[in-house]
């Protein structure tokens, strides 16, 4: 028999595990839900005597009882943040538990607080500085309309969101602000992850994320380590129990999708060749700008490439040298216009801020090449590159001529929390105006980009910009080095047509 330990998230109790656990009973699995002090079974004792080390506890307790009853194997469950005390519990009984489960949570790591993983950005800064709450000990619970700060609640029903809110208690501070505590002991345990894709990345976007080397990330390709989604907000318990239910289960037979580590395969798909057999041409590399020239004295309009991300500080190579870029340069310098391409330093969400500080610079010094016509200037944004174009998007300037995205992210995905506003396209493009759009859209986009997408078209339409879709019906993310067929190349023929028919002499230079 399997012994299911159900850790629910902040502000919440085994209240909202109720059906999900009746499903596993019902599968002939002991169910055990942790009422963690302060949430699931009254305060005992002054908020601010709460702390995670108390609710590690917690769960060390019903790890223990299960132990001296002699269940059978034990799966720790932590949603949000019941991973942390899940993981600190585990530590000290590592010998005692055959799997962990994030349930759509993060990757704690030694000596980081919980309140690290607060999805909201703003709201971890408001936490950090303590305000009242520092007085009080303990967070309020959200308002019924304030669970979205915490994590989407797609899939939760009226009925369900009003009984989250009614029976939601405070949050102890101590337990988002004391550090967690590993020593590795639990390294060993096999882990799954379940992704809910309303509310965060797929296996898609993570396996994209694993390719790119972000460090962090290397242990999830690990064998030991599967994964599962739920096409739902943050609240599968609430949202999809039967469901989730079968996924604890499978998970708990070792079931799940497995990562790939880099380099297993052959070269991570964004390191493969580019789909066009693309001559060479010299290059001048100047600072973190690359230019491909075409033959000619010129001036020759110019496009400029900016690459997607968060790439991890340490990838190499690094964006400039990647094949989709490069091919991408070289076939536009072979057709007559100057290509740049830039390493820019988004490394992580919170640097959309100094990544458009990179680009802007880059553009300018590539105007002010006498080579270039600087009034006939187009700039090309990718994948995670695409809430950079707010800014040309929101005040386009009369030398700006195109401006080209491939399958771009246009609005902030919602596990980025509540970044900086400035960086959201979807708004933007209300102040195109004329400004040509040139949008690659692949077919098989992974869900949460996708809906982006169709969100800055829907809007685009409604305030009439300039929009050409150049659509890759079978096409994935990153097709270029994905999906070496007829249809992929047609496409990039026709995007690159597209955006040097707007860099023409003779086009409009006002808006």
């Amino acid at each position: 028999m399997t012994v299911f330990i159900l850790v629910a998230g902040a502000f919440t109790g085994p209240y909202v595990w109720r059906d999900t656990a009746a499903y596993l009973a019902a599968g002939g699995a002991d169910v055990r839900t942790v009422a963690l002090t302060g949430l699931g079974k009254g305060a005992g004792g002054p908020a601010e005597s709460v702390d995670l080390e108390t609710h590690i506890a917690d769960v060390l307790a019903v790890i223990d009882r299960a132990v001296a009853e002699g269940g059978g194997d034990i799966v720790l469950v932590g949603h949000g943040y019941g991973i942390h005390p899940v993981l600190g519990a585990a530590d000290r009984r590592a010998g005692a538990v055959a799997r962990i489960v994030h349930l759509d949570s993060g990757m704690p790591r030694d000596g980081v607080p919980a309140l690290a993983a607060v999805p909201d950005q703003r709201l971890r800064e408001e936490l950090a500085e303590g305000g009242g709450w520092r007085t009080a000990g303990e967070l309020p619970p959200p308002a019924r309309d304030g669970w979205s700060r915490w994590g989407s609640t797609a899939g939760v029903s009226e009925a369900a969101l009003d009984g989250l809110t009614a029976l939601a208690a405070p949050q102890p501070l101590g337990t988002l602000l004391q550090p967690l505590r590993l020593t590795g002991a639990a390294a060993g345990v096999p882990v799954t992850g379940v992704l809910c894709t309303g509310n965060g990345p797929g296996i898609e976007l993570v396996q994209l994320m694993v390719d790119l080397g972000e460090p962090a990330l290397q242990a999830l390709a690990d064998p030991r380590v599967t994964f599962f989604e739920l096409p739902t907000g943050h609240w599968p318990m609430l949202s999809c129990p039967a469901e989730l239910a079968g996924v604890l289960t499978e998970a708990a037979a070792g079931g799940g999708h497995r990562l790939k580590a880099p380099g297993t395969a052959g070269p991570p798909p964004h390191l493969r060749p580019f789909l066009l057999d693309v001559p060479e041409r010299p290059r001048e590399r100047t600072g973190n700008t690359d230019l491909y020239l075409p033959d000619g004295p010129g001036p020759h309009p110019a496009v400029v490439f900016v690459h997607g991300g968060p790439v991890p500080a340490g990838a190499r190579p690094t964006p400039r040298d990647w094949p989709t870029l490069t091919g991408y340069a070289r076939y536009v310098a072979g057709r007559g216009a100057v290509s740049a391409v830039l390493d820019h330093r988004l490394h992580a969400v919170t640097d959309y801020g100094r990544a458009a500080e990179d680009v802007a610079d880059a553009v300018e010094r590539v105007r002010a090449d006498p080579r270039v016509d600087g009034d006939r200037v187009a700039l090309w944004f990718f994948s995670g590159g695409g809430p950079l174009t707010a800014d040309w998007l929101a005040a386009p300037p009369p030398w700006l001529r195109c401006l080209a995205l491939n399958y771009p992210v246009l609005a902030p995905l919602p596990s980025w929390g509540v970044p900086d506003a400035r960086f959201r396209p979807v708004r933007a493009v209300a102040h195109a105006g004329s400004l040509p759009i040139v949008l690659v859209r692949a077919g098989r986009e992974m869900p949460e980009i996708a809906a982006t997408v169709e969100e800055f078209l829907t809007e685009a339409a409604r305030c009439g910009a300039d929009v050409e879709v150049v659509d890759v019906p079978a096409g994935r993310h990153g097709f270029e080095t994905l999906d070496r067929t007829a249809e992929s190349r047609e496409a990039v023929h026709r995007a690159v047509t597209a955006v040097l028919k707007r860099l023409e002499r003779g086009g409009p230079t006002t808006r």
